[in-house]
């Protein structure tokens, strides 16, 4: 997706807190194929590019967090490195979980936004996917609907961004996520991160970049069997097989890019 001219991006330091999600699973960077990059790797080149100075960019994401872990481990890491710009997206593990509460949830959650608020740095949230094509993860769809509504009141009541993944189009179709069904795939992070500069009122590069795909010819019947047996075996068993054991994927994992680093811009 090509570069088009944009709003100057005001940011200089900006920091990204959350789960698999922000941590970029599963878009593995071309430049190095050892480590993930992801939306909030993405995004950080996206405002590099559109500042005349330089821009510090900090990861601190990691896979399996819930939002408690987020706000209680990750928040006060970022906030000691004086950020303009933070990225605050989580509760999606929480709310893979039976009986998960999507209202303590947002209290939590605007607990954690008014504390970014209050050092003056601007406040990225995001809505969690719409599941509604998802026969597994379906039944989490009203406790995402209504962390959603909690989501953006908060952003009304304190100033904050939202990125809307919920109501994003091209995020419908299967090839926008990863073998697993749960993570974002490259073109995945990449549609996210056109939807994350919306949000932050710098435009996205192309005018297309929600339109959804051309559709597929419809899979045979057996195909999708045998594609949804493979998930259960390689992806889903594995899963419950953690939540049972009371682990996580991310479990002794640090994160990423801990410090701020200046972004680099090739050709700069």
């Amino acid at each position: 997706m090509s570069t088009a001219p944009g709003p100057a991006a005001r940011w200089e330091r900006y920091v990204a807190l959350g789960d698999s999600m922000t941590e970029g699973l599963w878009d593995v960077d071309p430049a190095a194929p050892e480590t993930l990059r992801g939306w909030a790797d993405l995004l950080a080149s996206r405002l590099a590019e559109r500042r005349d100075g330089p821009l510090e960019y900090a990861n601190l994401a990691v896979r399996g967090r819930l939002l408690g872990e987020i706000v209680t481990e990750q928040l006060p890491a970022a906030l000691a490195l004086r950020p303009d710009l933070v990225s605050l997206v989580g509760g999606g593990n929480d709310l893979l979980r039976p009986g998960s509460d999507p209202d303590a949830l947002a209290a939590l959650m605007e607990s954690a936004v008014e504390k970014v608020r209050a050092t003056g740095a601007d406040v990225l949230l995001a809505t969690g996917m719409d599941a509604h094509d998802s026969p597994v993860i379906r039944a989490t769809r009203p406790r995402v609907a209504v962390f959603n509504a909690h989501l953006w009141t908060i952003a009304r009541r304190h100033g904050a961004h939202v990125l809307d993944v919920w109501g994003m189009r091209s995020l419908r179709d299967w090839r926008m996520w990863a073998e697993d069904r749960i993570h974002l795939s490259t073109e995945g992070h990449e549609r996210v991160t056109q939807g994350a500069l919306v949000a932050l009122g710098l435009g996205a590069e192309t005018p297309d970049w929600d339109d959804p795909l051309e559709p597929l010819p419809p899979a045979a019947r057996a195909e999708r069997l045998r594609e949804d047996l493979t998930w259960l075996r390689t992806y889903a068993g594995p899963w419950v097989g953690r939540r049972l054991r009371r682990r996580s994927s991310g479990d002794a994992r640090a994160p990423k890019r801990p410090r701020p680093q200046v972004v680099e811009i090739p050709g700069r």
